[in-house]
């Protein structure tokens, strides 16, 4: 049973840590399952205390890859480092009471008092994990914190107990217990370093997902410009064609002339126009993509003028926003179901950005966070993301919500103007 509690213990500190999944109440069954076989083997076998931790980091592994998701080689890196250091205070706990007891007897486990020593520390091992569940909110460097200042409370015990003179500890096994405390210190860093390692790689892929948008966008902007500007450029010209054609009263031609030009005339009039090219190429595009799939798509913008809102920043908030919104009014099922509205509001020095749509089933949220319905590859997953980090640097954030059948995201952004002189 102890084997139990240090097993699902560690599972528990890998969600915390390593933002794995929870295993559900099959897989619950299953790791049981296994800790049953492990100690039935041990027991018949008649293996020794390593073997059986050696067991135990193994099981951890499979089962935070298989159960939970987590990578396999941090998995085993926390299962190592968190068996020595259980093993480390199960020493320090056996010592100290010995010490305090004057009774040796702690240190030998198969005995009354060393089995007093093993159950209170992994009663206060499941403690500490429920104390950690109490408080979803401590982030990693928090985490971390903790962890030091357990592995440094650890090694300042060893080193105090390695001056007493109440209960004989050979001297080999506490230069050992100290070289492991120092490794236990070391591990904390490393695991920092690695977590920091991750979150420089995460952020890096947001803002090459951003720069790909980004690029993608300006080169359709910029052709769409081109066409408009073609179509101004050339308007003296198409108002001599038609009078060359009225005035040879040639009316067939000209009504034929004028449907040619009206096209892009009426795409133009439709047009919402905010003074920034990105803010108008996203807002008018999606709404074309939208008319394309039968959305109804409304669009009401108060945008303001000369701020320190960047160009790329907007496009990665709003593009995401609205490629969400597309993806899920799509599935509706019904034409007349499919809505997107859009709304852009100046409040003060404060700027709120607000996508509602339709969807045909509810989003997935785990652990308080909302999941993709995409695959996990490529860039998918990474646009609510990448709009977060993007609204971060304005001091903002980007909160959705649902409702009967609306989905809505909304961006906050703090913002100063900015002079043109």
């Amino acid at each position: 049973m102890s084997a139990g509690v240090r097993i699902f213990v560690c599972l528990f500190l890998i969600h915390r840590f390593l933002s794995a999944k929870k295993p559900d109440r099959k897989h619950i069954c299953f790791i049981f399952a296994g800790i049953a076989v492990i100690s039935a083997a041990l027991s018949l076998l008649q293996c020794s205390p390593q073997c059986s931790i050696i067991l135990e980091i193994l099981w951890i592994a499979v089962c935070a890859s298989h159960f939970q998701g987590a990578d396999t080689r941090m998995s085993l890196f926390i299962g190592i480092f968190y068996e020595i250091a259980v093993s480390f205070w199960l020493f320090l706990a056996a010592a100290w009471a010995g010490v305090l007891f004057h009774a040796p007897s702690f240190l030998d486990f198969n005995t009354r008092n060393g089995q007093i020593t093993l159950w209170l520390l992994h009663i206060l091992l499941a403690a500490f994990a429920l104390c950690l569940n109490k408080h979803p909110n401590m982030d990693r460097k928090e985490g971390v914190r903790l962890g030091a200042m357990i592995a440094l409370t650890g090694f300042l015990a060893v080193v105090t107990l390695s001056q007493q003179s109440i209960l004989l500890i050979p001297n080999d096994t506490v230069y050992m217990w100290t070289i492991l405390s120092v490794l236990l210190m070391m591990s904390v860093l490393v695991f920092n370093m690695n977590r920091q390692y991750e979150v420089e790689k995460e952020f890096a892929l947001l803002k090459s997902h951003q720069a790909e948008l980004l690029e993608q966008n300006y080169t359709t902007l910029n052709h769409a410009y081109s066409i408009n500007a073609k179509l101004f450029h050339d308007f003296h010209n198409h108002i001599g064609v038609l009078q060359q054609l009225l005035t040879r009263r040639k009316f067939d031609e000209a009504i034929q002339y004028l449907e040619e030009l009206n096209a892009p005339v009426r795409e133009m009039a439709h047009s919402i126009w905010t003074g920034d090219e990105t803010l108008d190429y996203l807002i008018n595009s999606k709404a074309q993509a939208a008319e394309s799939n039968g959305i109804q798509y409304q669009a009401q913008v108060e945008f303001p003028r000369h701020t320190n809102l960047g160009s790329a920043d907007l496009c990665a908030i709003l593009g995401n926003l609205l490629d969400n919104a597309l993806e899920a009014a799509e599935q509706v099922a019904e034409k007349e179901g499919r809505f997107i509205r859009l709304t852009i509001r100046r409040i003060n020095q404060m700027l709120v950005i607000k996508v509602e749509n339709s969807f045909s089933s509810h989003p997935v949220v785990k652990d308080g966070i909302l999941k993709t319905s995409k695959e996990e590859n490529g860039l998918h997953g990474w646009g609510l993301k990448s709009a977060q980090t993007a609204a971060e640097k304005y001091d903002g954030t980007v909160q959705t919500s649902y409702a009967g059948n609306t989905f809505r995201a909304v961006a906050t952004l703090s913002f100063q103007s900015v002079s043109i002189e």
